[in-house]
């Protein structure tokens, strides 16, 4: 029980959007890479778990038939582009890979609710969150977190579910598929949206019984450790202890990196493994530890590795050592962030005691 599931298989390389396009398999191998190093090989604290492929229906908790269907089709006839954007490309067998995603993130929480492992970090790919109920986009096919609330609310019979998203970019996906239901509380903290992906302002808070329930924190560019964390201790924490979900799920983007090519964020690996250690806290303290990590975005190869192994250490409660430098948070920048963080708190204090 005290064990970190990894959930990973060479299957999610086979996906192949071309060659130069950010979502490659390089991400994953990078991460593999240095998991496997002698830093962390032969703790038993965490295991590797194979995926098993989700079935139709799994994937009809959340997307049209028709949706998938297309995805599927366009597969089936080499690949192709799915969304208007146009980067969003899948290959021949992205489809199948796709299906494995979703399955590898259901498999992290069954494993969780039935005991057998204390959390998990599902390693898949393609990403999800951007996915809507009958679209693709931003390199996302299936919503893969998404999917597997709709499991936890059908199949285990949870009533209050987390969606923590820390992609660089807003879920707008996940967003959209949740927008009216109490019984999952969406928070994301992501730059501002207006170039991309167009969704994710203070004001979008639900609607009818999920009025209350999306919690926006869009970031300026150039968002620092200082901000970030300030958005997470101030905004994130109360509310989740108010909320008090029996699951926690992360939208585990690692782009919001100063180095990260795809995002406008410039946190440190310091300031993520402050998160993540905060993670496993509020999962502890709100719903005895369960909680899955599923692989979003993040695209610099030379830090995306140390991040992602810096969070499964402190889930597994392994030591890891960091180094990273904290880039200088601009005055400017500060005050924009504040602002927004002290907007959100007035928006959502007429639903928390923020």
């Amino acid at each position: 029980m005290s064990t970190t599931g990894i959930i990973f298989s060479p299957i999610y390389y086979q996906h192949n959007p071309g060659r130069g396009h950010p979502e490659s398999a390089r991400r994953l191998h990078a991460i593999v890479s240095e998991l496997k190093k002698n830093k962390l090989r032969g703790v038993g604290n965490w295991q590797f778990f194979k995926p098993e492929k989700a079935g139709l229906e799994d994937v009809e908790l959340v997307h049209d038939r028709e949706y998938i269907e297309f995805i599927e089709n366009t597969c089936s006839l080499g690949g192709g582009i799915l969304d208007v954007e146009g980067d969003t490309v899948a290959s021949r067998k992205s489809f199948e890979v796709a299906l494995y995603a979703v399955g590898g993130t259901l498999k992290a929480v069954n494993m969780i609710m039935k005991g057998r492992i204390r959390n998990a970090f599902a390693l898949v790919r393609p990403p999800g969150h951007h996915a809507g109920k009958y679209r693709a986009c931003g390199f996302c096919f299936f919503n893969n977190v998404a999917v597997a609330a709709k499991h936890l609310l059908k199949i285990f019979k949870l009533k209050k579910i987390l969606i923590l998203d820390i992609d660089a970019h807003h879920g707008n996906g996940t967003q959209e598929i949740f927008y009216d239901t109490n019984e999952v509380l969406y928070m994301s903290l992501h730059e501002d949206p207006r170039g991309f992906p167009g969704k994710g302002f203070t004001g979008e808070v639900g609607e009818r019984e999920g009025l209350g329930y999306n919690v926006n924190v869009p970031l300026p560019f150039q968002t620092t450790d200082e901000v970030y964390l300030k958005a997470i201790n101030e905004i994130v924490k109360p509310i989740v202890r108010q909320y008090k979900p029996q699951f926690i799920l992360v939208s585990a983007g690692l782009d919001a990196h100063y180095r990260d090519p795809v995002g406008n964020l410039c946190v440190s690996a310091l300031c993520y493994q402050e998160v993540y250690e905060t993670v496993v806290s509020l999962a502890s303290e709100v719903c005895e530890g369960k909680h899955a990590l599923v692989l979003e975005g993040g695209y610099s190869l030379g830090s995306i590795g140390k991040i992602a192994v810096a969070a499964i250490a402190k889930m597994s409660a392994v030591q890891y050592i960091v180094a990273d430098n904290i880039p200088e948070t601009k005055e400017r920048v500060r005050r924009q962030g504040e602002s927004v963080i002290e907007v959100v708190k007035q928006v959502q204090k007429d639903f928390w005691n923020i």
